[in-house]
């Protein structure tokens, strides 16, 4: 594959349980495949990330490994579902680390994701997923990453209904149709930014 994807599930569920957000991230990854790009879904609840604003919060923190990886990738797909119309508390916690790239700008202004290509995909029971892709977007595009025209896929149900994404034995159709629309986009950016990397600005004394 051209381009690197990684693909952060930000469900509260561990491993084991099964997750609409997974759901939803492998019909990115499949959209993301035809387009020469490919990589990993991961679990962030498999990994102890502890709380802070830091690169590193020392021992038994499992964050820096994971941090490489986001770096590595050219593509980072967000995934979290809605509960009580916000994030998930554990996708509060990957941007909330994320923060520490302010201070690791380079000589040119340019903070580490810079270059990166960031999407999004929500799930939920109730309305809310604009809100949520609201507060995504300003988050990841305020931490250097550049978020595509049509850069969300999501899907909410009835309000207090009890059928959740993973259950539809059927994708809708609009969903699959900005799913193909993310992935498109985002591989396009992702591939003129990689041939063509921001330059950023010199610092008042240069």
């Amino acid at each position: 594959m051209t381009l690197k994807v990684l693909a952060l599930n930000c469900s509260l569920k561990h491993g084991g349980e099964n997750s609409s957000t997974d759901r939803l991230l492998r019909e990115v990854m499949h959209a993301l495949g035809e387009h020469d790009a490919g990589g990993e879904i991961v679990r962030v609840t498999e990994f102890e990330i502890k709380p802070g604003v830091t690169a590193d919060e020392g021992h038994g923190d499992e964050w820096p490994g994971l941090r490489e990886r986001v770096l590595d990738a050219d593509i980072l797909v967000l995934g979290t579902p809605i509960w009580l119309g916000q994030p998930s508390s554990v996708a509060k916690r990957v941007l909330e680390r994320m923060d520490a790239f302010f201070g690791e700008a380079d000589r040119s202004k340019r903070l580490p994701p810079f270059g990166k290509v960031a999407v999004v995909a929500i799930v939920g029971n109730e309305d809310g997923a604009h809100h949520v892709c609201a507060e995504l977007y300003q988050a990841l595009n305020d931490v250097g990453f550049t978020v595509p025209a049509s850069g969300a896929t999501y899907w909410v149900g009835e309000a207090m209904g009890k059928v959740d994404y993973q259950d539809l034995a059927k994708t809708p159709d609009k969903v699959a149709a900005n799913t193909r629309m993310l992935a498109s986009n985002a591989a396009h950016l992702a591939s003129m930014l990689k041939s063509s990397p921001y330059p950023g600005v010199a610092t008042a004394s240069e």
